[in-house]
């Protein structure tokens, strides 16, 4: 699917939000519980997200410098 650079641009400004909420939450979680395994795993998730978005937005980038 082709996204325009504003939509991906916002969807990082959500992602980051997400990241830092479920890192805040983190905190009070104790390792091991249920919750700190589910919050670990969806930060790293959040996380492979950004950077593919990332990296989408870089290349959409050299394409139009090109």
């Amino acid at each position: 699917m082709d996204y325009q650079a504003e939509e991906l641009h916002q969807a990082l400004y959500q992602v980051n939000s997400m990241i830092a909420k479920c890192e805040k939450a983190l905190e009070n979680q104790k390792p091991g519980s249920a919750q700190h395994t589910l919050l670990t795993r969806r930060i790293k998730a959040l996380k492979i997200s950004r950077e593919l978005m990332a990296e989408h937005l870089r290349a959409a980038q050299d394409e139009r410098q090109a």
